[in-house]
C-alpha cells in the first residue's frame, strides 16, 4: 500500500505542478506584475502549503520539533534536490533581483532562524513573529518594486486572455493536487522509513522534507521545460523564504518549537546555510548568471552526499 502513496502522490504532484504554473502565468498578465514576483508569492505559497500544514499539525498534536526538521530538511532539498533536478532539465538563467534582494533576503531569514535557535534552543512566539512580519514586508516590496519587465518570448500568449474564474479553477485544482500529493507521498515514504527502522529524526530532515519539497519539484520542472525560469527560480527561492517566515513564524506563534534534536543545530541547519550560499557562487561561477547541466549535477551530488551523511549519523 505504501508503494500505491507514493505512486499516487507523484501523479497528484505533476498534475498540480501543471495547474499551478498555468494560472501564475496567466495572473501575471492580467495583474501586470512580473513573473518571478509571481514565482515567489502565489506559487511559491502554494507549493509550501504541504510544509505549513505538517507543520502546524505536528504542533497541534504536541509534536513542533517536527516543524524544524521538515523545514530545515526541506529548504535543503529545494536547492541541492530541485533546483539541481531543474537546471539539468533546463538551464536557469539569474537575474539582476537575484543578487540585488532575492538571495540576500532568504540568507537573512536562514541566518536569523540559525540565531533565534541556537540562542535558546527553541522558536518563541516572538521570534515567530518577527519571522512572519518580515516575510510580509518583503511581499509588499516585491509587489510594490518590480512590475513586468520580464522578457515574455516563448510564453503562452493565449493565457493572456484566460478569464479570472477558469484562473482561479486553475489554481484550486493546482492546491488541491499538490495538497494531497504530498499527503499521500509523505505517507508512503515514512511507511516505508519506519518499515526500515529509521529515526524519526531522520525521517523528517530526509523523507518528509523531500515529500513536501516535491510539488516545488513539479512546478519547477514543469516551470523550466515551458521556459518560464523566472518562475521556476523564483519559486525555489520564495519558498524556502516562506518555509522559514510562515511555516516557522506561524507555527512557533501558536507553539513554541523546541530544538529536541541536537544534529539540527550542529549540522542539518550548517547544511541550510551552505546550500543556500552555493546558489550565489554557482551564479558567479563560468558561464556566469545562468545554472545548467553541469551546475545541475553537482547540486545533485552535494545533497546526495548529505542524505548519505544523515543516514550514517
Amino acid at each position: 500500500m505504501s508503494v500505491v502513496y507514493l505512486i499516487l502522490g507523484f501523479v497528484l504532484l505533476v498534475v498540480g505542478g501543471e495547474f499551478l504554473v498555468r494560472s501564475s502565468v496567466a495572473m501575471s498578465f492580467k495583474l501586470n506584475i512580473s513573473k518571478i514576483v509571481i514565482g515567489m508569492t502565489v506559487v511559491s505559497f502554494a507549493t509550501s502549503a504541504p510544509e505549513l500544514l505538517v507543520s502546524l499539525q505536528a504542533a497541534l498534536k504536541g509534536s513542533p520539533a517536527i516543524a524544524i526538521n521538515n523545514v530545515v530538511g526541506s529548504n535543503i532539498a529545494n536547492i541541492g534536490l530541485v533546483l539541481g533536478i531543474t537546471a539539468i532539465v533546463g538551464a536557469i538563467a539569474i537575474d539582476k533581483s537575484f543578487y540585488k534582494l532575492t538571495w540576500p533576503v532568504m540568507m537573512l531569514f536562514s541566518i536569523a532562524l540559525y540565531y533565534f535557535l541556537w540562542n535558546d534552543n527553541q522558536l518563541v512566539a516572538v521570534e515567530g513573529l518577527v519571522l512572519f512580519v518580515g516575510l510580509i514586508v518583503f511581499i509588499i516590496y516585491l509587489i510594490k518594486t518590480q512590475k513586468s519587465t520580464d522578457d515574455l518570448e516563448e510564453v503562452d500568449d493565449t493565457l493572456a486572455v484566460v478569464s479570472n474564474f477558469k484562473i482561479g479553477i486553475w489554481l484550486l485544482i493546482g492546491a488541491a493536487a499538490l495538497y494531497f500529493g504530498s499527503e499521500w507521498l509523505v505517507k508512503g515514504a515514512t511507511q516505508i522509513a519506519t518499515s526500515l527502522g529509521v529515526s524519526e529524526a531522520v525521517i523528517g530532515v530526509t523523507m518528509i522534507a523531500i515529500g513536501t519539497s516535491v510539488p516545488e519539484l513539479a512546478a519547477s520542472v514543469i516551470a523550466a521545460a515551458k521556459k518560464e525560469k523566472a518562475i521556476s527560480l523564483g519559486n525555489l527561492i520564495g519558498s524556502n523564504i516562506f518555509n522559514i517566515g510562515s511555516v516557522l513564524g506561524l507555527t512557533s506563534m501558536i507553539k513554541t518549537i523546541p530544538v529536541t534534536e541536537s544534529l539540527i543545530l550542529s549540522r542539518d541547519i550548517f547544511w541550510m546555510l551552505i546550500f543556500a550560499a552555493l546558489v550565489l557562487v554557482l551564479g558567479l561561477l563560468p558561464k556566469q548568471h545562468e545554472i545548467g547541466k553541469i551546475k545541475g549535477f553537482g547540486l545533485v551530488l552535494i545533497y546526495a552526499v548529505f542524505i548519505i551523511l544523515v543516514f550514517n549519523g
